[in-house]
């Protein structure tokens, strides 16, 4: 659970749940609609259009799911020996982001959508426990229950700061994906490469590598 990191560690859930924003602002908008990385979104998309008989649409939204959850299931199977489960799962991400920037600079928009949904899913394997995935990193419908209940147990007295942990994480996952509206608006399927450096840096930097530790 997020109140369970230490700061430094919640700062680094902060900042991949920041990339997780910054890649499906991007991705909805480069995909016209679509998310790839919030799959209750594609859901309700898939069921919609169903029912109207658009077939390529749903087909569409039902691809980027099942790419989601094979990524799950990437990481969830990715060898976490000697702690170094969550550098392997992250540098995954990187390789996958690279691929969807490569094959986006091609125009095979759907290609770059897949590969970018299962990098999603893989991510929120970073801080799993022993199979289970304590949170997720690239939605946020679970951290903003938890900051209603933060809210009304601080207005009780009973709680003072479990809250703004969830805020932190909703804010991050926010300001990311304006990023990467904006970023794709700047740079157009370039701007995945700006993330993909910021991935690097976290893989290459030793106190980051580090907090990518498991839930304390």
């Amino acid at each position: 659970m997020v109140k369970s990191l230490t700061r430094r560690r919640l700062a680094t859930a902060s900042l991949l749940a920041a990339i997780a924003g910054y890649i499906d602002g991007f991705g909805f908008l480069y995909l016209g609609g679509y998310f790839v990385s919030f799959m209750s979104g594609n859901t309700t998309r898939a069921s919609v259009d169903l029912s109207t008989a658009s077939l390529p649409a749903a087909a569409s939204a039902l691809l980027l799911i099942g790419c989601f959850v094979a990524g799950a299931m990437a990481g969830t199977a990715m060898p976490r020996g000697h702690g170094r489960g969550p550098v392997r799962v992250l540098a995954m991400v990187l390789t996958l982001v690279c691929v969807a920037a490569a094959v986006a600079a091609g125009e095979w928009r759907w290609a770059a959508g897949g590969v970018l949904a299962f990098a999603m899913g893989a991510m929120n394997t970073v801080f799993a426990q022993d199979g289970d995935i304590p949170f997720g990193v690239t939605y946020m419908t679970g951290a903003l229950v938890k900051l209603g209940q933060g809210l009304v147990r601080a207005a009780r007295g009973e709680q003072h700061t479990g809250w703004q942990r969830q805020l932190l994480m909703w804010a991050s996952i926010a300001c990311g994906a304006v990023l990467g509206a904006a970023a794709l608006g700047w740079l157009g399927a370039a701007a995945l490469w700006v993330v993909a450096a910021v991935l690097v840096v976290m893989l290459a930097v030793p106190a980051l590598r580090r907090s990518l530790g498991s839930v304390a």
